[in-house]
This record gives structure tokens, C-alpha cells and sequence, in this order.
């Protein structure tokens, strides 16, 4: 029992925060994860600055966003296996040191070859320390209590939200006054200093590597399949999403120019939904396990979809991609929940990397796909078979959840 149900009191998101260490390491952490709100676009507008060239900005993106996902758990294998501080460190100096050559090389237009760029950014993002499953291995030993580790994951999700929506906007202030190499710069800025104050808070530094028990199968991740399964849905629709209201809007605003606000306006309530159902999601006591919750948390995405189909405008579209956000997330935090459950105590970083990486592959293919569908669908019908292919995968887990065969995720 923890000590919050102990000294009879209720846990909270304050409860949450009063946790010794519990402020100090989340706030460092929040810190080194605004750089990845920072570079990414800073980058992009950098490159395109520096090349005049759309197709060589797309390749050196993707290259950089490519193995920052991909390549996500085998990095958080090296902090599982070594611990955060010795791993993490190497890491950010890594990443920092060729992100300051990549701000250096995009500086001076010509200079550097498109290839070198495109090395360098595949390089940095190989070397991006997993800051965020990190610190959800960390809340699992500052809150054992489960009801109190679910608010602190909702917190912590719904804070990871709101910095990827005011690291473009500080962006966007940046490039005011200062070449988009500035931003790289910052970027790199905060994710050493964030990475140096989270691993010498007492509740990082002091973590030493689980030794594997030798009892379980599947690298210590059985039990994953589900909330892989589930998430990687969660990320197609939000993928899916993002394309399909900047067609919508386009086509419901032509001739007008109002397009991109409409857009901005739509995805905002995306947003807000999101960070709303994800705050209630965190102070509900609830009584139906996470195993149970997920596949209901994603088929409610689904049908939210398929409604936003209906929207014959954008206040509508609006309203019903809000609702839409209300479940995603619940789910993205339930999956980590879960994820947390079933990893055994040495790949519990490993086990929250994976779910992460599900999101974002799901998203980059929801995009490739929702680009495809656009252009041959009307964007209702759109909307309807993304709602469609997510209520699929909500019955798949469902399916795996009773059957109990969820495979273990292979060792990164």
C-alpha cells in the first residue's frame, strides 16, 4: 500500500507532485523533452533556408525523424541495461554536439552537401536520449501505488501534449529575430541542460540497472503485443487526422484563404480534447482494468471518427474531432500502464519505448495513407474508414486480450 492510501489520503495530481523528487526530476525532464517540440521544425526551416530546397528539407526530416523513432528502443535497451545516468549522458552529449554541426552546416548556405546533411541529421536523431520513457520508468519507482502511477502518467502525457504544441510557437517566435539555426541551438540547449538536471535529481541518480530474472521469456517484454497493437491504431487516426482536417478546411474555405486558420482551429480542439480527457482520465477511480479500458478507449476513438465524417462544417468538424481527442490520451496513457505491468523490472524503459514508437510509426504511416486516400475519397468517407480501421484494431485486442496470446515485442 502506498503511503498516499496509508495516511488515508486520496491520491491527486497534487498528491502526485508532493512525492520527494517528484518535481525536481519531472521539471528537468520536461525541460530536455521541449528540445523535441524545438529542433524538429527549426531543422526544417533551416534546411529549406540553407538548400532552397523542399525535397532535400523532406529527406534530411525524415532521416532525422526516422531513427529518433525507430531506433527508440534499442537506445532505451542501452539505459535499461546500463541505467539512465550512464547512458543518458553519452547520449545528449552525442546528440548535442551534432546538432551544434548541423546548426554550423546549415548556416552557411552551399557549404555542405546535401548527403552531409542528411548524415548528420540521421545521426542526431539516433543519438536523441529517450527522455520521456525514461522518466515513465522513473514515476513507476516514485509511485508504486497504481491508482497514484496512473495520474502521474496522465500528467505526464498530457504535459508532453502541451509541449509539442509550444515548441512550434516558440519557434515561431525565435525566427523572428534569429535565423532558424538559432532554434536548433536552444534545442540542443535544453536537452542538455534538461538531460544533466534530470540525471543528477536522487531519483535518477541513485538507479542502478535491473538484473534480469531469468524467468521470463521475450527480452523481459511479454505481454506487450496488445498495447503495441492498440496504440499503433491511436497513432494511424492521429496521423490520419492532421492531414485530413487541412483538406477538409481547404476545401470548405476555397476561395476564401481562411484554410490554415480553419485548420489551426480544428487541430487546437483536437488538442484541448485530448489534454481534457487525459486530466479526467488521471482523477477517475476506476475499477475496470487497464486490460480492459484500452481496447474500449480506442473503439471510442473509432466511432468518434466515423462521426466526424458527418461534419458538414468546420464547427462541427471541430466538435467532433475534440471529441475524438477526448480518448487519445486515455488510451496512449493506459497503453504505458500497461506496458508498465507486463515488462519485467528490467525492460520497463525498453517497454514504454516500444509503445512510443508504435504511436509515431502509426502516425507516419497514417499520414502516407491519409495523403493517398484524399486524393481519390471524399474526405468524409475519409474520416469514416480511418474510424473503421481503428474499431478493427480496438476488436483485435479485444480478441488477443481473451485469448490471452499477446507475443512478446522482439529485443531491440
Amino acid at each position: 500500500m502506498s503511503a498516499s492510501h496509508a495516511d488515508g489520503v486520496r491520491p491527486s495530481y497534487a498528491v502526485v507532485l508532493r512525492v520527494p523528487h517528484a518535481r525536481r526530476t519531472f521539471a528537468a525532464a520536461l525541460v530536455g523533452r521541449l528540445s523535441y517540440g524545438i529542433v524538429p521544425l527549426s531543422l526544417m526551416l533551416a534546411v529549406t533556408r540553407s538548400s532552397g530546397s523542399y525535397p532535400v528539407a523532406g529527406t534530411v526530416m525524415a532521416l532525422f525523424g526516422a531513427t529518433v523513432v525507430f531506433l527508440s528502443p534499442a537506445r532505451a535497451a542501452l539505459i535499461d541495461r546500463y541505467g539512465p545516468r550512464r547512458a543518458l549522458v553519452p547520449m545528449a552529449a552525442a546528440c548535442t554536439t551534432v546538432l551544434g554541426l548541423l546548426a554550423a552546416a546549415v548556416s552557411r548556405p552551399d557549404a555542405v552537401s546535401a548527403l552531409s546533411l542528411g548524415a548528420l541529421a540521421a545521426v542526431a536523431g539516433a543519438c536523441a536520449p529517450p527522455l520521456g520513457p525514461t522518466m515513465r520508468a522513473v514515476w513507476g519507482r516514485l509511485t508504486p501505488d497504481r491508482a497514484l502511477l496512473r495520474r502521474a502518467y496522465s500528467l505526464d502525457g498530457v504535459a508532453e501534449e502541451l509541449l509539442f504544441v509550444t515548441g512550434p510557437l516558440l519557434v515561431g517566435v525565435l525566427v523572428g529575430f534569429a535565423p532558424p539555426a538559432a532554434g536548433i541551438v536552444v534545442g540542443a540547449a535544453l536537452m542538455a541542460g534538461g538531460t544533466a538536471g534530470f540525471v543528477s535529481s536522487p531519483a535518477v541518480r541513485d538507479v542502478r540497472p535491473e538484473k534480469a530474472a531469468g524467468r521470463r521469456g521475450g527480452g523481459g517484454l511479454r505481454g506487450l503485443g496488445r498495447p503495441v497493437v492498440a496504440i499503433a491504431g491511436v497513432g494511424l487516426a492521429l496521423g490520419v487526422i492532421d492531414l485530413l482536417v487541412v483538406a477538409f478546411a481547404e476545401r470548405h474555405t476555397a476561395g476564401t484563404g481562411a484554410g490554415g486558420a480553419g485548420a489551426a482551429w480544428v487541430l487546437a480542439a483536437l488538442s484541448a480534447g485530448s489534454a481534457v480527457g487525459g486530466l479526467l482520465n488521471g482523477a477517475v477511480a476506476w475499477r475496470t482494468p487497464a486490460g480492459a479500458r484500452l481496447p474500449l478507449l480506442t473503439a471510442g476513438l473509432g466511432l468518434t471518427l466515423c462521426g466526424a465524417g458527418l461534419a458538414p462544417g468546420l464547427g462541427t468538424l471541430a466538435v467532433a474531432v475534440a471529441a475524438a481527442g477526448f480518448f487519445v490520451s486515455p488510451a496512449i496513457t493506459t497503453a504505458y500502464l500497461i506496458a508498465d505491468e507486463t515488462a519485467a523490472p528490467e525492460a520497463r524503459v525498453r517497454a514504454g519505448a516500444w509503445v512510443n514508437t508504435a504511436v509515431n510509426a502509426g502516425s507516419t504511416a497514417g499520414t502516407a495513407v491519409a495523403g493517398a486516400l484524399a486524393a481519390r475519397l471524399p474526405v468524409g468517407v475519409c474520416f469514416a474508414v480511418t474510424g473503421a480501421v481503428v474499431l478493427a484494431t480496438a476488436t483485435a485486442v479485444t480478441a488477443m486480450r481473451r485469448r490471452g496470446t499477446s507475443e512478446p515485442v522482439p529485443l531491440a
